[in-house]
């Protein structure tokens, strides 16, 4: 083997790995935009997250939001409502397990790790029955005072933890937190 011949591998080598380079890089260029176009838009992302005005939210009353195209309540409870939820103990429950973004999974059901506000004030949850996504009634509905799902018969309490009926699971409770007084953001 001449020393030309030697070299002429080594620029041989060379021309395949920059011709496979090249070819790399010029394919990642072509999928990309397919991978991106994957990405959610930015209408999407704005309603990933909403603030809900909470200042006319007088106690007693709740307020209903579409968030993620489903029903949110948000419920500014009466006293007599906090203390209905918290005297409930937890082998009284179907579902004794929190649903809950917010807090850590292994949680049980307990009314104060379903709040927003330590002293139970305010409950925000999901407004879909958990048994085949039918929006409850609330306002004290039900056998337990809290929301009645009148389509097969699920009643929640006044925590949203599900008491009787074919639902599963408690209402769940989404990720949210005070923005100030008058704010919540959902998301």
């Amino acid at each position: 083997m001449s020393h030309v011949d030697e070299h002429e591998g080594t620029r041989r080598d060379f021309l395949y790995y920059a011709t496979g380079g090249a070819g790399a890089v010029a394919a990642g260029a072509a999928v990309w935009p397919l991978v991106n176009q994957m990405n959610p838009s930015a209408d999407v992302q704005a309603l990933s997250s909403i603030r809900v005005d909470i200042s006319g939210v007088e106690t007693g009353t709740q307020l209903t939001v579409k968030w993620r195209g489903k029903p949110v309540f948000i419920r500014r409870r009466t006293q007599e409502e906090i203390d209905a939820a918290r005297a409930v103990t937890m082998d009284e429950l179907v579902d004794p397990v929190a649903r809950n973004d917010n807090k850590d999974a292994t949680l049980d059901a307990d009314d104060q790790n379903r709040t927003l506000d330590e002293a139970g004030e305010w409950l925000v949850m999901m407004g879909v029955c958990t048994h085949l996504g039918c929006v409850p009634l609330g306002d004290g509905a039900g056998d337990f005072g809290g929301w009645f799902c009148p389509c097969h018969g699920s009643h929640y309490d006044t925590s949203g933890r599900i008491r009787k009926g074919p639902a599963p699971e408690n209402l769940p409770v989404p990720v949210a937190a005070f923005d100030g007084d008058t704010e919540i953001v959902l998301g």
